[in-house]
């Protein structure tokens, strides 16, 4: 009777318990080894990569029939398959490995709010456009997401490299009624890339603030010397715009302020400022016609105060 019964169970489970071992996704390990990048442009929103991608899985289900999701000129792709043919290589523990070497042109929204002290993490994302989440799934080959190491970026920093997987979820049946697949694994090699410090530093700050130091240095001169007082903040003021002016046309256009904008604003505020207390001093000096010590201590104590904003204004400017 016992038998009969746990005959009957096997019987009525079986046909529940089959489609839940077959549900199980296939796993495909993945790994990137990034040769060349190239071609930053921040225009056209696009950068141009040379890479190693390699695929390692146990099954039935190809991975390596991929598409490159945010590639540009996808005719243009350039592939070179390192195992002579179409079929994949079979390691000793029985997994199947296949490598490609790949070129092409990628997109990246390049948001430049942190200019110059920006920071651009690009991606290069593939996904299997045939199986859904539901059959196959990349994951991060261990330790596999690698840079040449003579590779060397001029005028960025090298910040690394992962392999980071998710789930790509497209809301759409494109049109297809009997079409439930909307979700499929996407595998993303991300690299980010840093403009050093000292470019901020030496080659944008710099000229800013010796043009400050020029402007704001007009309230150490005597009252009655009015005439270069007036000068120096004005000369400031124009040598400042045209500064701005050089950066601002290497940028592509933007409909917002970067970094570097907000530290002109503040300079251009504190030179509108020097200028209007010495306009405003050399009219007490002509109504008073005299009492001019005060006058001179109170602008050079303001001197310091300027210089002291200007300077903590960057500072938190910059952090923020």
């Amino acid at each position: 009777m016992r038998i009969q019964i746990l005959l009957f169970a096997c019987f009525i489970f079986y046909p529940a318990v089959i489609p839940t071992l077959q549900a199980q996704p296939q796993e495909a390990q993945v790994g990137f080894y990034l040769m060349n990048l190239y071609g930053l442009n921040m225009d056209e929103h696009s950068f141009y990569a040379d890479f190693y991608v390699w695929f390692k899985w146990r099954g039935e289900i190809d991975p390596t029939n991929i598409e490159f999701v945010n590639t540009i000129e996808k005719w243009s792709m350039a592939t070179v398959g390192f195992d002579g043919d179409s079929t994949p290589v079979v390691l000793k523990d029985g997994t199947k490995y296949k490598i490609f070497r790949k070129e092409g042109r990628f997109f990246h929204a390049f948001s430049l709010n942190r200019f110059p002290l920006d920071e651009h993490t690009l991606d290069i994302q593939i996904e299997n456009p045939e199986h859904p989440t539901s059959a196959l799934i990349y994951v991060p080959d261990t330790n596999a997401a690698l840079i040449r190491g003579t590779l060397n970026l001029v005028g960025w920093e090298n910040r690394g490299c992962q392999l980071s997987t998710l789930i790509h979820d497209y809301g759409s049946n494109f049109g297809n009624p009997e079409e439930n697949a909307q979700q499929y694994s996407n595998l993303s090699f991300n690299i980010t890339l840093a403009r050093p410090f000292s470019y901020f530093l030496l080659k944008m700050l710099l000229p800013l603030l010796v043009v400050m130091l020029v402007g704001i240095g007009s309230l150490l001169l005597h009252p009655e010397y009015i005439d270069t007082r007036s000068s120096l903040p004005i000369g400031a003021l124009l040598t400042a715009v045209f500064l701005q002016q050089s950066y601002s046309d290497a940028l592509p256009d933007t409909g917002y302020m970067v970094l570097m904008d907000k530290i002109y604003l503040l300079s251009y505020v504190l030179i509108s400022a020097v200028l209007l207390q010495i306009i405003r001093t050399g009219n007490l000096t002509v109504k008073s016609g005299g009492g001019m010590k005060g006058i001179v201590r109170r602008e050079r104590r303001m001197a310091g105060v300027f210089l002291l904003i200007f300077l903590l204004g960057v500072v938190i400017l910059s952090l923020s």
